[in-house]
């Protein structure tokens, strides 16, 4: 196998480790990257643009929910996503693979399963621990799908905005922080609407909010 460039996002440095050995022995070659934090690890992406594969924990600092998977997605569409978490209900491990990401690994796996895992994501198929139906919540999984496929269409600087809006912030604030005018944040929220399908930012807001763990 060629040489792979991979992302492990975590913030703890014991299953990193870990992570790592099982990246190590499913490729030949591979330089392993590793991140504590969503914000650190966007700026690896930037500096690696080679990278192709990422873990990310669904808990780590900067990723509320699956706001982390989506922002790689509509950011980085060519980067596969390996979730890993302790929090494995089947209920979560669907809405991973709904939201697009490529499989959900639970912490509790040993290393010859994240081994196997990671071969199979990298052949371009979804992996899941055993036992775990895809079809459980047909309906569930178009709703998924759907703000999934509409969030993908979003600009990387509209998806930003949308996330200000679900955090209550008015234009003035979010033209301040991205250090735009608000005229522009006023094209972006617009262009949002128009692409979620809703009336208005509160709506925007808690279309958002979906991606987040109650």
């Amino acid at each position: 196998m060629s040489k792979a460039t991979v992302a492990i996002a975590d913030d703890h440095p014991l299953f990193r480790t870990a992570l790592k050995q099982a990246v190590i022995q499913s490729l030949d070659t591979v330089d392993i990257l590793e991140a504590e934090n969503v914000d650190s690890l966007f700026e690896l992406i930037e500096q690696n643009p080679q990278l192709e594969l990422v873990f990310l924990d669904l808990h780590m600092p900067g990723n509320d929910g699956f706001t982390g998977l989506t922002r790689l997605q509509n950011h980085h569409p060519d980067i596969l996503v390996i979730m890993v978490s302790s929090d494995d209900t089947p209920e979560i491990m669907q809405k991973a693979i709904n939201f697009g990401a490529a499989a959900f690994i639970p912490k509790s796996a040993d290393l010859s399963v994240i081994a196997s895992a990671v071969q199979q994501v990298l052949q371009g198929e979804i992996w899941l621990p055993e036992g775990i139906d895809l079809t459980a919540n047909n309906q569930e999984l178009e709703v998924h799908k759907q703000l999934a496929k509409q969030l993908a269409q979003l600009t990387p600087q509209q998806y930003i905005v949308l996330s200000q809006i679900a955090d209550g912030q008015l234009n003035k604030q979010i033209a301040y922080d991205l250090d735009i005018k608000e005229t522009t944040v006023k094209k972006h929220v617009s262009a949002i609407l128009l692409k979620l399908e809703v009336t208005n930012r509160t709506m925007a807001g808690l279309v958002f909010q979906q991606l987040k763990l109650s």
